[in-house]
């Protein structure tokens, strides 16, 4: 399927994959898949209604899968990877509808990552739901294991540019998170955070502008 219809360009291409895809990918819908998308374990990986994958988008989605939800981009280089050699029980990417990864994201799912509706993220983004244990000075750090606990953005979130998000965090309902920010808590609902590590900053009130300092751009 990939060798009839992956590499064509154009609106010619987009069609034809829009057709030929179904009998790999579960697709609710009309999605627009550019040439040069790269899919692995394509039959766990379920895309909503006017879905946009962007060209050099990675998709790897084993074990439990990658969900896209309707009206979502994901924008050129991005890559969203599930890989769980580990038995991991949570490795998943689940993204809601009218979102929009930013270019060169790269979201690591192994300990699940849940992304609400409405969620925008600029260039660079990384999200890392796996992180290595190493509490014994006296054993390599790769036979210590890992953590797996996943990430959380609710909707209505504005991810910066180069902003990293660790494992274990969620990102409360309509927070903007500053770009360059390397958050290892919980953001608070409708709170802006930034720095390193990711420190508060205000709150979102109603009528009130975003602080000068705060460097948020896509």
């Amino acid at each position: 399927m990939f060798a009839v219809a992956g590499w064509v360009p154009s609106v010619i291409g987009i069609g034809l994959r829009a057709v030929f895809y179904r009998a790999i990918l579960q697709m609710d819908g009309i999605a627009a898949i550019e040439s040069g998308v790269r899919l692995r374990f394509a039959d766990q990986i379920h895309l909503g209604k006017n879905v946009y994958l962007d060209q050099a988008t990675y998709l790897h989605a084993c074990p439990a899968g990658i969900h896209i939800g309707d009206n979502t981009f994901v924008m050129h280089g991005s890559i969203l990877h599930v890989y769980n050699f580990r038995d991991l029980p949570h490795a998943f990417i689940r993204i809601g509808r009218d979102s929009l990864i930013g270019e060169m994201n790269v979201l690591r799912g192994q300990g699940g990552i849940t992304i609400g509706d409405r969620v925008y993220t600029a260039p660079q983004v990384q999200m890392l739901a796996v992180n290595h244990v190493f509490d014994d000075p006296a054993r390599p750090m790769v036979e210590q294991g890992i953590t797996a606990q996943g990430i959380t953005v609710e909707d209505d979130c504005w991810i910066g540019a180069g902003a990293i998000i660790t494992d274990g965090v969620t990102v409360g309902t309509g927070s903007v998170v500053a770009a360059g920010a390397v958050v290892t808590k919980d953001v608070a609902p409708r709170s802006v955070v930034g720095g390193v590590p990711a420190r508060f900053i205000k709150q979102i009130e109603a009528g009130q502008p975003r602080p000068n300092n705060v460097v948020v751009h896509f």
